[in-house]
């Protein structure tokens, strides 16, 4: 690769007064290198860099950066102003100032080598280096570190003694300056201990903390909180710190072990922190990226005192939302199958709550002759219920309309991450034109993902990489994708999506009642994960059309039945012999009334986590009961969510009532008989006098 800075794009006599022509006097020289192709668009994306956050640091140091489709190759400009330029530094004006510009689609490689640099920037040799120097090529041969001589002349100048830590020299420097950033590193002299390493007790021991730094861009300010923090640690006995720098390069996980072990967590960022639950239940302190930089040791303190008072965060929610990368290493590829198309569907569901519900009320108010109402841009009387009606209808419709595409683009998210969303989301909107739905998208959207995956391993040329994300790999994926859906794989998955729609359509007697029975099992299997998904999914991709089947609706009815089966199941057996139950269930199954009676699955998780073998089977034995007898009675439902709360929307709500009240007692019941068969002492052990005045006072199992 070129050096990322030479001479020519040196100024030590920068005459500019104010960042936008500092900006444009630097930028003017990677012009002339051919570094930049467009000065204009280029200097807007500083602009608009410049406009999320101030660049300038204390210290006297300016550094105005941003990724850039005008940007052939990473290069840095560097300059020196004798007057000082206001970059919004809380310190005053800066002196040194580096225009840092990156590809839009730099490798790893290159942004690598620009942390470290800016790592080098909180050191005050190098930067009294820099203002010491006297000539442009000493002061390039300095930055890039490849001139020992140089270096160390100016460092004398500077006054460094022999315990004084000189610039990075030769490229191995630097790299390895680069590897520093690495998360797992907490200071020079190796990797961060791992839980349970140190002999010292917890008394003895170093205050270990893990941070977090990210800024917009992920070029200078992610590494140089990171480099801040790290070097307060070093300066503080007491304390480790270990520093996970989110940048644009990615990142590197922190060791779990050593996230673990941590007493305490700082988060220096100004974008989301990507996997932020792996640090829940930890004193945190949370602040901007410039405050890692300006006053690391203040965190420090701040957190070290939040640990003494015992303040943590909330831990992190069991289950959490589905994995939306390609899974972790060593996974086999079911595994990832499952993450990806979880991951498509927890995007969808918020789109049928909302869609189908407010269609609901559409129907609610206006009637079910609403679905012919003119459009509202058309007629709308504001003292008319009908219009109100259509109104709530026509926004359901709306919502309704996104949920193939929202599916197929974000099973390629989980694939592609965000590369994967264009043809993802095209995809799936040519599955709704071609009449495909739900099983289209869900091929659309492991289409898309894959055609990503693929163009993403092609070795490109590199100054094509500022355009791939987004020019080449949408215009590809999308065309590939299309292609697919229209000309070979659409028509023969519409025809089944018709054929399945038409079986449906006929289901009657025995054929509905075993269909009722499967949905139930799969509702109460995994109360919430994938099967329950799948079958929830089955159901709502039936009623969101404009003008659902009575079938579509009767399995709707029977899901939403058996989904609340588990929970209230819970609820009941809890209520009527509480003896089997600890105290902790006991609390949990007065929630779980309102949970099961809310249609929320989840509320039976504690009692399964607690006792799969029991709660499990007795909750599948319920779903099936009420799911078959939902669809023996022919109950139908519009809205996708809601439980007892949407009743006036059920078509024959009282024999759905019965259905779920059925089925409760069948769970409470199984599960109370198989926990009381539990606590029957196996034969020929003898039984202690207290145990048998306890069970002669228990009443006789149900």
């Amino acid at each position: 690769m070129s050096e990322m800075i030479t001479a020519d794009l040196v100024d030590l006599d920068l005459s500019a007064d104010t960042k936008e022509a500092a900006a444009r006097a630097l930028a003017e020289r990677m012009v002339t290198k051919g570094r930049v192709t467009d000065l204009e668009g280029f200097l807007a994306d500083v602009a608009a860099r410049e406009a999320q956050m101030p660049t300038g640091l204390d210290g006297g140091i300016g550094i105005p950066h941003c990724r850039s489709e005008h940007v052939t190759e990473p290069t840095l400009a560097f300059g020196r102003s004798a007057a000082g330029i206001d970059f919004g530094a809380p310190d005053g004006p800066a002196d040194l100032i580096f225009l840092i510009a990156a590809p839009a689609g730099a490798d790893d490689a290159h942004l690598t080598i620009l942390s470290s640099l800016a790592r080098q920037l909180m050191n005050t040799e190098f930067t009294s280096a820099l203002r010491a120097v006297d000539d442009a090529e000493g002061a390039a041969a300095l930055i890039r570190g490849n001139e020992p001589a140089v270096a160390a002349q100016v460092a004398g100048t500077a006054g460094s003694t022999e315990d004084s830590a000189a610039p990075p020299t030769g490229a191995a420097s630097v790299e390895a300056a680069a590897d520093t950033s690495a998360p797992g590193t907490t200071t020079e002299d190796g990797p961060a201990p791992e839980s349970g390493g140190s002999d010292e007790g917890a008394a003895g021991r170093p205050f270990r903390i893990v941070a977090v730094t990210s800024c917009p861009t992920g070029i200078a300010h992610t590494y140089m909180a990171a480099e801040a923090l790290e070097n307060a640690g070093r300066d503080n006995p007491d304390v480790e710190v270990v520093v996970e720098p989110q940048g644009s390069a990615g990142f590197n996980r922190l060791d779990p072990a050593v996230i673990a072990a941590a007493d305490g967590v700082i988060f220096a960022h100004d974008v989301p922190v990507r996997e932020k639950d792996r640090f829940a239940g930890k004193p945190t302190v949370d602040v901007g990226v410039k405050a890692g930089i300006n006053r690391p040791a203040e965190l420090i303190a701040e957190v070290r005192a939040k640990a003494e008072r015992g303040e943590a965060t909330a831990a992190a929610r069991p289950g959490g939302t589905p994995v939306e990368r390609t899974g972790e290493p060593g996974e086999g590829y079911g595994s990832k199958l499952r993450k990806w198309l979880m991951s498509g569907v927890s995007y969808m569901v918020p789109f049928v709550a909302a869609g189908g519900l407010l269609i609901a009320l559409g129907f609610a108010i206006g009637g079910y002759q609403i679905n012919e109402a003119k459009s509202v841009t058309e007629h709308f009387d504001w003292g008319q219920v009908d219009s109100w009606g259509a109104l709530l209808f026509q926004i359901g419709g709306a919502a309704f309309g996104f949920l193939v595409p929202v599916l197929a683009g974000y099973i390629a998210y989980g694939m592609a991450d965000r590369p994967g969303l264009v043809p993802g989301f095209v995809g799936g909107a040519i599955s709704v034109t071609i009449g495909a739905g739900f099983l289209g998208g869900l091929v659309a959207g492991l289409i898309a993902g894959g055609v990503v995956l693929g163009i993403q391993r092609v070795n490109i040329p590199a100054p094509l990489r500022g355009i791939m994300p987004v020019v080449v790999i949408p215009l590809i994926s999308s065309a590939v994708v299309g292609f697919l859906m229209f000309v070979v794989i659409g028509k023969p998955i519409a025809e089944a999506q018709e054929g399945l729609t038409d079986w449906l359509n006929g289901l009657s007697g025995t054929n509905a009642i075993l269909l009722g029975v499967l949905l139930g099992l799969m509702m109460c299997f995994d109360l919430g994960g994938p099967v329950n998904k799948v079958a929830y999914t089955f159901a709502t991709a039936g009623i969101s059309v404009a003008a659902p089947s009575d079938s579509a609706m009767k399995i709707m009815a029977a899901v939403m039945a058996a989904g609340m089966v588990p929970p209230l199941g819970m609820a009941l057996a809890t209520t009527i012999r509480k003896r089997l139950f600890t105290k902790a269930e006991q609390e949990n199954g007065k929630a779980a009334w309102v949970l099961g009676a809310s249609f929320i699955s989840e509320g039976a998780i504690p009692f399964a986590a607690a006792d799969p073998l029991r709660v499990i089977p007795a909750s599948m034995a319920g779903g099936a009961v009420t799911g078959a007898l939902a669809m023996a009675f022919g109950s139908t439902l519009r809205a996708p969510h809601g439980g007892i709360w949407v009743t006036f929307l059920i078509g024959r709500p009282f024999l759905y009532l019965l259905a779920i009240a059925a089925g409760t007692a069948v769970t409470a019941g199984l599960v109370i008989a198989l926990k009381g068969m539990r606590k029957t002492k196996p034969a020929g052990e003898a039984e202690t006098p207290e145990a048998a005045a306890s069970k002669a006072k228990e009443p006789v199992a149900a």
